[in-house]
């Protein structure tokens, strides 16, 4: 059984869907399949030699992709870098018993051109709908229109669709995507690197924590905006987004020197920072359309063991609240400078942190939505 998974992007890079991806591999590989991934190369920040992986079993080939000022493969062009070459790269490689596809669905519909042509079936995995998140960020109604003709062609004409959540699924199935081809796999977070145990960052205890990206739908300003309310406070962003030069521009005005900005950074790196933070933070900006979008951010603070605040409304809301150390509020600056207060002053036990951890530990590890995954895919295999 010969799985090829295209996208975009694959571990080590710092994403959602690298992690996500990689631990399928592992999952696929641990079934005897023979796994190869197609991916873009790495940017010599992450990998100098471009070929570390977390999995030795799992081959995976690179090639040259157009990247972002921030280092992202994200906008039209980065995508077509990487989905042109990818025709003949699948077309002219071994013959694939399954394609697993990452979004953009420029991808999916490469995917789906060759494996018409070599008789292979796609399984698309549906971890976003970019046409909502085009919507949200205020595209264009014509290219809003073009990704949501593009991602319905992938999703219908798709062995499989892998739906993260119960919220995309509902959402697919309003979109006109069969039932019967959707499954829903759910989404995690490495437990073995988020954790409440190891190292801690070396920076002043007590910061508020934004690790991930910042973009139009995510509506992270609210926290900024926040800081005005808040003296005491401090906060640090790492990651990259759309956002990102606009909030560092704001937070000098309204919150000089309280605010720092980093790169993004690795998942190792990045579990030091939540272990120390006072308040990790996350958002879905509740207007749009984009609500059911779930920022996969809290995984790692609720696996940290990180004191969660989340703002705005949809599924985030819902795990904030549920989390024993987390706090969901509206989509408003003061409601968030009064949370943050709130959490400052009763930081949390050690105990405390470790119970979020095994809670989270039960709900979100990624193995098991791995493992579901990679069943649905060998299944697409079979005839």
């Amino acid at each position: 059984m010969r799985v090829v998974i295209a996208s975009r992007i694959f571990a080590p890079e710092p994403a959602a869907a690298s992690f996500r991806l990689a631990a399928l591999a592992t999952s696929l590989a641990d079934r005897g399949c023979d796994v190869t991934v197609v991916t873009s190369r790495l940017p010599r920040a992450f990998a100098p030699d471009g070929t570390q992986i977390a999995d030795p079993r799992v081959r995976v080939k690179r090639a040259p992709v157009l990247r972002g000022p921030d280092g992202a493969v994200r906008g039209y062009f980065s995508y077509l870098s990487f989905d042109l070459p990818l025709f003949a790269r699948l077309l002219f490689a071994r013959r694939a018993s399954v394609f697993v596809v990452e979004p953009p669905p420029t991808t999916g519909l490469v995917a789906l051109a060759v494996a018409w042509l070599r008789r292979t079936p796609v399984v698309y995995y549906a971890a976003d709908v970019l046409s909502d998140a085009a919507g949200s960020a205020g595209s264009p109604a014509l290219v809003v229109r073009a990704v949501r003709w593009m991602e319905r062609v992938v999703w219908r004409r798709s062995a499989a669709v892998l739906s993260v959540s119960a919220t995309v699924t509902a959402r697919l199935i309003e979109l006109g995507v069969s039932a019967a081809t959707i499954a829903e796999v759910g989404n995690g977070i490495d437990t073995s690197v988020f954790s409440p145990d190891g190292p801690v960052s070396g920076t002043e205890p007590g910061y508020l924590l934004y690790a991930g990206t910042a973009s139009e739908v995510h509506g992270a300003g609210v926290f900024v905006d926040a800081l005005a309310h808040v003296p005491e406070a401090r906060l640090i962003f790492v990651g990259g987004g759309t956002e990102v030069e606009a909030l560092r521009r704001r937070a000098e005005r309204i919150a000089p020197g309280r605010a720092s900005f980093r790169p993004t950074a690795q998942p190792a790196e990045i579990a030091t920072l939540l272990r120390g933070a006072a308040v990790a933070l996350a958002s879905v900006r509740p207007v749009g359309g984009y609500q059911f979008a779930f920022p996969t951010k809290l995984y790692a603070a609720a696996a940290a063991g990180a004191p969660i605040l989340f703002s705005g409304d949809g599924p985030g809301a819902d795990f904030a609240a549920s989390a024993p150390l987390g706090i969901a509020v509206a989509h408003d600056p003061e409601a968030v400078a009064l949370a943050i207060r709130s959490m400052l002053s009763r930081p949390p036990s050690d105990a405390e942190r470790h119970h979020q951890a095994a809670w989270a530990r039960e709900s979100v590890d990624s193995t098991a939505v791995a493992d579901r995954a990679s069943q649905v895919v060998i299944r697409a295999m079979l005839p």
